[in-house]
């Protein structure tokens, strides 16, 4: 198939890409390449995908709506699998435009190409983020997300009503992902993972927020993937047991998806980073500090919905993952 992957030089979008190519799809790829961070690193993603057949790169803001028009009107994508983003709870702090910029009107862009060109699936990311105060555990797609705690979460919880109205309003069938807290080999630089690691290796303080009682959902790239190629796949469809009276956020009678892609079996923080210490063999020193604004302490993904959708779910133990990665970085980085 001929499927558009945006944020195609990013974490995600970047290995996404690469599984699509692997089984002999064409794919053109659309990233802006952000300085958000490291461009170099995007730049080495996206030179691996070039070498590939079937990929074509085209460099665009997709915050520019005529740009995006153009691309769907050149490219004729039959499918669109949407991960690029401004991300980072932390960052939206001080930077609130971006997120509004990338996250509403990249994807109101994103969402008239997908009409205007009869685009067949549109799957998009979504985030953990969305649940922001909910603290019933494990977070299910059929919960309440009214209450973000991050206007990064708010964009994403915006999406996910934006995909709504465009499935009821044109027939457009979307699929939203809710990812947790993803990781892993050519991961992104802001993350906890990529930041402990290479503290440790430089001998330099780690920063342990919320003094370390956080735990997190730590779910491994591969697994990501292969939800989201999967999930491109299941073409989201009209649930005909939805009721109006009594509506479940997670379907809808028009052709609406919602999953959680997690690895559902969350971690403590001061257990990741033994398991990021084994990996490196190096002890971390640690430098406790309070809970930063827009942190939530515990996310936990229910992924039975997921299971039943596409008969998989995330299921790569840390321990394995977290060594894949550490071995990347020490390859990529010559440490």
């Amino acid at each position: 198939m001929r499927i558009l992957v945006t944020g195609a030089a990013g974490f995600i979008g970047f290995h996404t890409a690469a599984q699509l190519l692997d089984r002999g799809d064409e794919v053109v790829g659309l990233d802006n390449m952000s300085p958000y961070y490291d461009v170099a690193l995007k730049e080495a993603r996206l030179a691996r995908l070039k070498d590939r057949n079937g990929f074509h790169f085209i460099k665009a803001d997709l915050a520019i709506g005529e740009v995006v028009e153009a691309v769907f009107a050149e490219e004729k994508p039959e499918r669109v699998i949407h991960l690029a983003a401004q991300a980072g709870v932390r960052y939206s702090l001080n930077h609130p435009h971006a997120y509004i910029d990338a996250n509403i009107r990249g994807f109101l862009h994103m969402l008239e190409g997908c009409r205007h060109h009869g685009v067949e699936h549109l799957v998009y990311a979504s985030s953990s983020s969305v649940y922001g105060a909910n603290r019933k555990l494990p977070f299910s797609v059929s919960d309440k997300v009214d209450h973000p705690v991050s206007l990064y979460g708010a964009t994403k919880k915006a999406n996910e009503l934006m995909a709504h109205s465009y499935a009821h309003l044109f027939a457009l069938p979307v699929t939203g992902l809710r990812f947790f807290t993803v990781y892993g080999p050519w991961g992104r630089p802001d993350m906890s993972l990529f930041q402990f690691t290479r503290n440790i290796l430089e001998g330099k303080p780690i920063p342990v927020f919320n003094y370390g009682h956080h735990a997190r959902d730590f779910t491994y790239i591969d697994d990501v993937v292969e939800g989201v190629v999967r999930t491109s796949e299941t073409v989201a469809k009209p649930d005909p047991d939805w009721n109006g009276e009594n509506p479940d956020p997670a379907t809808s009678s028009a052709p609406y998806r919602l999953y959680n892609i997690g690895n559902h079996s969350p971690v403590k923080l001061l257990d990741y980073i033994a398991v990021i210490e084994q990996a490196v063999g190096r002890k971390a020193e640690l430098k406790m500090l309070p809970p930063q604004p827009g942190d939530v302490p515990e996310t936990y993904a229910d992924v039975a919905v997921l299971n039943q959708a596409i008969g998989f779910e995330p299921s790569t133990p840390i321990e394995v993952g977290v060594k894949r990665f550490v071995d990347w970085y020490r390859e990529f980085y010559g440490v």
